[in-house]
């Protein structure tokens, strides 16, 4: 799922911020177009027109390429304003004459390319208007997309919940910059609960279907004692969403999601969960898989997955409503151990030979030459250039790395 389209990660320093807010008179066709911060955009027509001058005045009179300057406003329409459009269709009308009747009379190419030049101009100047309300409109609906994708994953303050965490988002559709990825982090009186999941589909459906996950998450994770009740939550959250989009009459009635679902034991309180008699154990991180990918822990000493679960994904359990509650896995988390979580987007990176990216071997080949890499800042960068080097850059589907850990002391985190 935060390269494009990338999305600040939690901790101290983002892996990367996304582009500032531009003016839209300047547009992003000038991004490869700037020295520091000004646009050199009017440099290549200008250019063109000069070298057009100087090559007609030293060739013969049977290689006359003044005309040629009708292409000096339409290479300005490429990659100019509109006013700057303007401005060389002006100046290539001018310079055409002056440059014309340095010749004698017998070589002038005449009014008739002139007029050639003039309507070139004007031809370039409408192109370019029309090109630059297409980019306007673009830069609006990305601007739109940023904004829903913001709207669902909220921002998460540094060490938000006690807990140390990172997270990076990468779209498959580029232009998109959006998809059915979610993730969130939800402290509470009964602990921290963490949520991360992929709704089936793609598209402004499964954007929907995840905010009302989320939606339900950030209270029932707040309010619920239990992970159990919260899991339940989800499961019904998600079938109601389901039953609402069918009656509407719309074909994605039949969404669900994968997703893990984590508790962070409030290792102060030392409550005792209803239903179990144990007291919450220091350190001990509980999880309910709904058919996603195991989380991995990541420690100094290697890499392993926590149990996976027999629990359909959200949205399924009418398909076996025999199953109970789901099952929770208890795991103790030893100082410094980080919980990795991905989607599909990991998972189903391919190289060139078809090969899947070999998450799990490459982290504890990271962690053995450096220790440091089981931060959750370092790890997700580490999973995210990965990935990207593995499949080339084109992502199957959009891409999540999460990691997540207990906040170490500082003298711990420094050393």
């Amino acid at each position: 799922m935060s390269g494009r389209g990338l999305r600040p990660v939690g901790g101290r320093r983002p892996l990367a911020r996304l582009p500032d807010a531009v003016p839209r008179d300047v547009l992003q066709r000038h991004q490869m177009l700037r020295v520091g911060d000004r646009s050199v955009a009017w440099v290549p027509p200008l250019l063109m027109l000069i070298g057009i001058l100087v090559v007609d005045w030293n060739t013969t009179r049977d290689f006359r390429i003044i005309t040629w300057i009708v292409l000096v406003p339409g290479i300005a329409a490429a990659i100019c304003g509109v006013w700057g459009t303007a401005a060389y269709a002006v100046l290539a009308t001018v310079v055409y004459p002056v440059a014309d009747r340095a010749w004698p009379n017998e070589y002038q190419a005449g009014p008739a390319d002139f007029y050639l030049v003039a309507v070139g101009g004007v031809l370039a100047v409408l192109a370019c208007a029309v090109r630059v309300r297409g980019e306007r409109r673009m830069l609006h609906m990305r601007d739109v997309a940023d904004t829903t994708r913001r709207t669902v994953l909220r921002p998460l303050p540094p060490d938000w919940g006690g807990l140390e965490h990172a997270a990076v988002y990468l779209p498959s559709d580029v232009e998109a910059r959006v998809g059915g990825d979610f993730y969130d982090i939800q402290p509470g009186p009964h602990g921290t609960r963490v949520l991360v999941g992929d709704v089936q589909g793609k598209g402004l459906g499964a954007v929907e279907a995840a905010a009302a996950l989320l939606c339900t998450f950030r209270e029932a994770g707040y309010h619920e004692p239990d992970l159990e009740t919260v899991a339940d939550r989800l499961e019904v959250r998600m079938l109601r969403h389901c039953g609402h989009v069918a009656a509407l009459g719309r074909e994605d009635g039949d969404r669900f999601a994968t997703a893990v679902l984590l508790d962070f034991a409030d290792r102060e309180a030392g409550a005792v969960r209803s239903g179990d008699c144990a007291d919450r154990e220091a350190g001990a991180v509980r999880s309910v898989v709904f058919a996603h990918e195991p989380p991995l822990l990541v420690g100094p000493d290697g890499v392993r997955a926590l149990p996976s679960g027999d629990t359909l994904p959200l949205g399924l359990s009418t398909l076996a409503p025999a199953q109970g509650p789901p099952p929770v896995c208890r795991v103790t988390l030893a100082p410094g151990e980080t919980l990795l979580l991905t989607t599909d987007g990991v998972t189903e990176a391919r190289d060139p030979d078809g090969a899947f990216y070999p998450l799990a071997t490459e982290i504890a080949r990271a962690v053995a030459a450096d220790p440091r890499t089981v931060e959750p800042r370092r790890l997700v960068a580490f999973v995210r250039e990965g990935v990207l080097r593995h499949c080339g850059g084109r992502l199957a589907d959009d891409t999540t790395v999460f990691a997540v850990r207990r906040l170490m002391p500082l003298d711990a985190r420094d050393s």
